[in-house]
């Protein structure tokens, strides 16, 4: 009896400080939420193929592509300071004769972007954003010879810096963005350095895929889209950089519910230019319509042959939309899926006909990649 009695004093004891302790906390204050958000999802993510005396052919793959997407949130009082962090590199290997290790994905993007809270949801914001890619891309044909390379660091790169409006509205853990920039600078890049220009212009004519005086800074320049026409000889002049003026667009949805992650990011941009110009023929040749005016030809529909134009002028929009979902279960495993859909303005892409002519033009660009692996959301 005498023990009964102890354990229903202890009992009752704790229940009372328990009790007392929960009444303390809630009468508390609550506690003022944190400035500083940080979210994200890191992982790498592969798949293997063996085969063995396999009937319906195939070869052995080996493929893996490690990824970060990191967002970093500051809000207090009317101030808000967002920045994003967007990495993805994959390698994959294939039992083949030629071309056994290729690169399938590669990008390195980064915005930030500061606004002050005018009215509820609504910011005066500055932003700047840098996309390029981190390793060498080339073409693989398949046939023995070596492909010609066509990207790298910094060509192409796009880095824009925006002054705006910025709509913000957080909604049952999606935070929506709409952001309009009206004075929008652009600095696109297609930088190759004299070393890697001869070391890569060698390798290609010995190779026998590009013939003398086609130099790789030419061709990478060239596909994208950096390069522009004198006025006066109507050549084109191939640039490092070119800088232009536009409007830019940015809608974003980030949503999180438990292990269930989505980020999207949809940019489109615009420059103030029209790069239409009349072309017209005389006597075999063709001129602008400055150089018949400079020349004083008489400019008729009769001698009038249609527009030289790149497309790079106003109301046409460059696109770039990327979109990743992710889902992490048993703690350390992750299903995510990401896509990239890009076109831009002036960017030739070659694509053979069913006779086998390669023709240059401006194509939707789009990629998807779908993995399970290890992965960390946060």
């Amino acid at each position: 009896m005498k023990k009964l009695f102890i354990l229903m004093a202890c009992t009752l004891c704790a229940a009372m400080t328990y009790a007392q302790e929960a009444e303390a906390a809630a009468d508390a204050p609550a506690e003022a939420p944190k400035p500083w958000k940080v979210s994200g999802v890191v992982g790498l993510n592969a798949n293997a193929t063996g085969l063995w005396n396999w009937a319906a052919g195939g070869n052995n793959a080996v493929a893996g592509v490690a990824f970060g997407k990191v967002r970093l949130l500051y809000e207090e009082n009317n101030m808000a300071w967002e920045s994003n962090l967007d990495v993805e590199y994959g390698l994959s290997w294939v039992d083949q004769k030629y071309d056994k290790l290729q690169k399938t994905s590669d990008h390195l993007n980064f915005d930030t972007k500061f606004g002050w809270e005018f009215h509820p949801t609504w910011f005066l914001t500055a932003s700047a954003a840098f996309k390029t890619q981190m390793d060498l891309g080339r073409l693989y044909p398949g046939d023995g010879t070596k492909g010609a390379i066509n990207s790298m660091i910094l060509a192409p790169s796009y880095t824009d810096i925006t002054v705006g409006i910025d709509w913000k509205k957080s909604v049952n853990g999606a935070d929506f963005s709409l952001y309009l920039s009206p004075v929008a600078g652009r600095i696109t890049t297609a930088y190759i350095n004299d070393a890697n220009n001869d070391k890569y212009t060698q390798e290609m004519l010995d190779a026998g895929i590009y013939t003398a005086g086609q130099t790789f800074r030419q061709t990478v320049q060239e596909a994208q889209g950096t390069w522009k026409y004198d006025p006066v000889t109507n050549e084109k002049i191939y640039r490092n950089a070119i800088a232009e003026l536009g409007l830019n667009f940015k809608g974003t949805i980030n949503y999180s519910y438990k292990d269930l992650k989505v980020a999207t990011a949809l940019t489109l941009f615009t420059p103030y230019k029209w790069d239409k110009v009349k072309m017209y023929a005389v006597e075999g040749v063709n001129y602008t319509e400055a150089q018949m005016d400079q020349n004083s030809f008489e400019k008729t529909y009769e001698n009038f042959i249609g527009y030289r134009d790149n497309n790079r002028r106003f109301g046409n929009f460059d696109v770039d939309w990327t979109v990743m979902i992710s889902y992490q279960f048993l703690k350390c495993l992750n299903v995510t899926l990401s896509t990239d859909l890009k076109y831009i303005n002036g960017l030739k892409i070659d694509k053979k006909d069913e006779n086998g002519v390669v023709h240059a033009a401006e194509r939707v660009q789009f990629m998807g990649v779908l993995g399970v692996g290890v992965g960390y959301s946060f």
